[in-house]
Parts: structure tokens; sequence; C-alpha cells
């Protein structure tokens, strides 16, 4: 497909002072609202609700004020990631407990699906981006979200796991990979090259407060339906274990998406002259509508065909692959929060421990530090930032790996009050695990907010015109990389260091772990010279 011409349909405007009043005044409404609902209607409890209104207040007011000018779509593409990430955490925190409780897998055994899974979902974030650049940002996005709510529902339906991975989990994959890299290539589409470092960290705050929602929905419904019993459904299916019904929590949130995505126009971009407009192919658009669809799909096979294979070929290709998978070993961390911290905190802290709160912890910061830090360091190449985030975030490690005596002062005075009591809402005394975790979470959030925005940014900003999906797909990569190693390392460490039945050595797990993350930040530093790609809009 040969590039289209674009005409200019508007310059960029900044809002007047009124109807920025109004705009702030209504995301105070609206984040109002959003609290008194889930504490009176989703019954997630006070201290969510008023972090999630605050949190939604904070970040609404400040995208108001920082992308005056900018078109509709830019909300819409915050709006679709956070019911993207929503719906994925609240499934990606179930899984192994899902197939440990329902399945009765083993941790090993479970984490090696996850291995699995993993495979399938890289595999398709690399081909997405090419399928992304040839059928447009608003089919894909339809397709990848269809996935995800069919699949997610043959996952509540069936109670047998062989048809539950082969109808469910590893096509769900499939959806995964065409609704979620394809929001990094829309902002940056949608975004002035002058605004993107702050649409970024605003986009990356915006994901760790779905992040944040899933935990505290996670926590909630478990809550719920130990003081209420099973959700049961008609139609033969009966009873839902918890984490069925979590996936179907999940499934609602996603069907959320159908709507915004029809609200987004197909082929409007953000330039510094302001927005404009590409026409639509015509050999897509002719004849009638059977034909049209035949054309398009001929048509985006062999485009992405051709895109990926220019992708391969591209020059900074190679040391973009690189430099993605020493992330993976930052990424490491947040699939501990999912896949390792939970049962970690049920063993050692009993079945009613509030995980999600723990996590949650990171997206409360992340909504604070990621919008200021992007302003902060927005003269900053996004390389040098991530060798000073990844080395922050490694180093956070030490309050998880010393041993638990040494925080027993914290946890019998005010810090153990203000986080045991206060923010967990915990009776009685406080072990000192939850103080340990939760400064865990707060370092590592800080290093996290110099690292992980820029990795989005910078991946978007060294692609070729037309390739935008295909190497905003790759920044993915980490995080999938991550996937693999936990499955493959981190069950038989859970099963090695801390067993259900046995001599516990969890401090020795969390070293192997933080070792693991400080790989990353090493490697970058030393080989920067070779790895560095020049980024768009930056002199050096």
């Amino acid at each position: 497909m040969t590039p289209e011409k674009i005409h200019p349909t508007q310059s960029p405007i900044r809002d007047s002072g009124f109807l920025i009043f109004i705009k702030v005044l209504s995301v105070i409404f609206v984040s109002g609202l959003a609290g008194f609902l889930s504490a009176k209607k989703l019954s997630l409890g006070l201290v969510p609700a008023s972090v999630i209104a605050s949190c939604m207040a904070g970040v609404g007011i400040y995208a108001v004020l920082k992308l005056q000018g900018a078109p509709r779509e830019v909300g819409l593409t915050f709006g679709l990631k956070f019911l993207s990430v929503t719906a994925y955490k609240i499934l990606n925190v179930t899984l192994v407990l899902w197939m440990i409780n329902d399945f009765g897998f083993s941790e090993k055994t479970a984490l090696g699906f996850i291995t699995g899974w993993s495979l399938v979902l890289t595999a398709f974030t690399v081909l997405a981006g090419s399928i992304t650049d040839a059928l447009g940002l608003r089919r894909t996005l339809l397709i990848g979200v269809s996935f995800c709510v069919a699949t997610r529902l043959a996952m509540v339906v069936t109670q047998n796991p062989t048809a539950a991975f082969l109808l469910g989990l590893f096509p769900l994959a499939i959806g995964e990979a065409l609704s979620t890299p394809v929001l990094v290539a829309a902002l940056r589409r949608y975004t002035a090259p002058a605004q993107r470092s702050v649409a970024f960290s605003l986009f990356y705050a915006l994901m760790n407060f779905g992040f944040l929602v899933g935990y505290f929905v996670f926590d909630g419904v478990r809550e719920y339906l130990k003081a209420n019993g099973g959700l049961v459904i008609p139609f033969g299916i009966g009873e839902l274990s918890p984490y069925r019904t979590l996936f179907l929590v999940s499934l609602l949130v996603d069907a959320l998406m159908w709507p915004v995505v029809f609200a987004l126009r197909a082929r409007v971009e953000m330039t510094d002259s302001g927005l404009v407009e590409a026409p639509q192919a015509e050999a897509l658009v002719s004849g009638n509508a059977w034909q049209a669809a035949v054309n398009t799909t001929r048509e985006a096979a062999l485009t992405a065909a051709k895109t990926l294979a220019a992708l391969f070929r591209s020059e900074g290709f190679y040391r973009l692959l690189v430099f993605l998978i020493m992330i993976g070993f930052l990424k490491i961390v947040f699939n501990v929060m999912d896949f390792v911290l939970p049962r970690f905190a049920i063993l050692e802290l009993g079945d009613s421990v509030r995980v999600g709160r723990f996590n949650a912890v990171n997206g409360i910061l992340i909504l604070v530090l990621a919008p200021a830090v992007g302003v902060w360091t927005r003269k900053h190449s996004a390389y040098s930032m991530v060798i000073l985030g990844g080395f922050i975030t490694a180093l956070s490690f030490v309050f998880i790996v010393l041993p638990p005596a040494l925080f027993g002062p914290l946890a019998d005075g005010w810090l153990g009050r203000a986080l045991g009591n206060g923010y967990m809402e915990l009776e009685g005394p406080v072990h000192p695990y939850y103080v340990m975790i939760i400064l865990w979470q707060v370092l590592f959030s800080v290093g996290e907010a110099f690292y992980s925005p820029r990795v989005y940014e910078y991946a978007a900003s060294i692609a070729p015109r037309g390739q935008e999906a295909s190497y905003s797909s790759l920044s993915y990569i980490p995080l999938l990389f991550g996937k693999l190693v936990t499955g493959a390392a981190f069950g038989g460490l859970l099963e090695k260091y801390c067993p259900v039945e046995g001599r516990r050595d969890p401090s020795t797990m969390w070293l192997i772990i933080g070792l693991m993350v400080l790989v990353a930040p090493t490697v970058l530093l030393l080989l920067s010279r070779r790895i560095q790609v020049q980024e768009q809009g930056r002199g050096g």
C-alpha cells in the first residue's frame, strides 16, 4: 500500500479559560461519582474508593491543563487504555490462583502454563504491529476486543482445563496482542511532538490507574464472595468459583471498549501544523461490502508481510531489540507482583491478606510520579532515564531481602500503624512483611516512573513513518519476556524457598530476583554506545 497524501483539517488551538474551568469541574464531578459508586455500589471499601476518586481527579485535571488543543482521539485513547489494562490486570492477577485452586495445579505447573501462554502472546504481539499498520487502528482494535470478550467467556463457562486453555487462555493472546500495543501507536499518531513526552507519561499513569483499580476489584470481589457466597449463572453453568467470577468481571470491563473504539475517527493524525486527515485507499472501498472485505483482507495481509520484512531490515531494529530484551529483566518486577507475590503473601500472611492492596501502592504512586517525572526529565533522552530508573528499581529489593526481624520496630511503631492498621485496614499487630512489601513497592515505583514510560516513548520516537505500530508493538516485548522468565524460573523458586510445608527462605528467593533485575541497567550502561538509537526530536 503506497503512502497516502494528507491534508490539514484544523490547527492546534488552546482552550479558553472558561472551557478549562468547565472541564476541570467535570473531571471533579465524574471522579467524585466514581468514588461514590466504588464505595457504595461496588463495595470496594472507603480506602480504595478514596484512592480511585483522588487519583482520577488528579490525572484528569493534569490532562486538561497539559494537553490543550489535542484532538478528542487522545482522550478516547486514554479511555481505551484504562479499560484495557483494568480488564487485563484483573485477569492476570487471577490466572495462577485460578489454575491452582480450580484445577489443582502446582505452582510450578501453573507458571509453566504462563510461560507457554507468554510465548504465544509474544509472537502475536510482534505480528500485531504490522497487522495494525495494514488494517488501521480502529479495525485492529475492534477485532482485538472481540477476541478478548469471546475467549474470556470461554474461561468463565467451562470447568474443563483443556477447553479453558484451547478455547480461552491461548486464543486470548490474539485479542490482547491486537487490542493493547496498538494504543501506543494511536497515541503517537494523535499527539504533536511537543506534547508527546507529557502524553506518554499520562498514558503510563492511566495504565497504572487501571492496574490499581484492577487490584482493588480483585480484593473486593474475593471479599464479597466470601461474605455472600458464589455467583450462580443460569443455563446449566451453575455456581462460578471466585476466580471464574473475576474473569466475568474482566469480560464486562473489556466489553466497554466497543463503543469507545467506534467513536475514533479512522484516519486522522496530529502534526506540528495541526490535525490532518488521509483519505481511505480507493481499492479498499470500491465494490460491494463483500468485495471491500476481501480487498481489505488481501491488502492487509500483503502490507503486513512487507512491513514486517522492512522492520527486520531496518537499521535500528536489532539495537532496539537488544534494548527491549534488557528491559525485560526490569519488567520481571511486574510479573512478580501478579504471579509470585499473591501466592507468597497468602503463604506468609494468610488467605485473608489483601494482595491487591499491596500492588495498588505502585499504581497510586505512579499516577503522581510518572507525569511529574515526565515533565521534569523531558529534556533528557529516554535511554539515559531508563538506566537511572533501572538502578533504582534493582535497589528496591533491599527492603524485601533483609530479615523481617529488622523491620519489627517499624511494624510496631507509627509506620506499621499507618500502613498496616490504616491503609491495609488490619486489626491487631502488624507483621513486618506488610511494611517490607510496601517499602519495596514505594522505591521500585520511583524507579519505574523514570524508566517505564520512556520505553514506550523510545520505541515510538525512533519508528520510521508508516511503521509506528510495528515499532510500538515491540515495546511490549519486555513485559512478555518478563513473563517467560517468571514462568520458567519462579515456579521452582517458590517451591524451593517458600514451600507450603517445611522451612522457608524467602530472602534468598527475593535476592535472586533482585540480581536478575540488576542485569538490565548494568548491561544498558556498559553497551550504550552500541545499543542507543537517535530519538526523534532530540539532538544528542
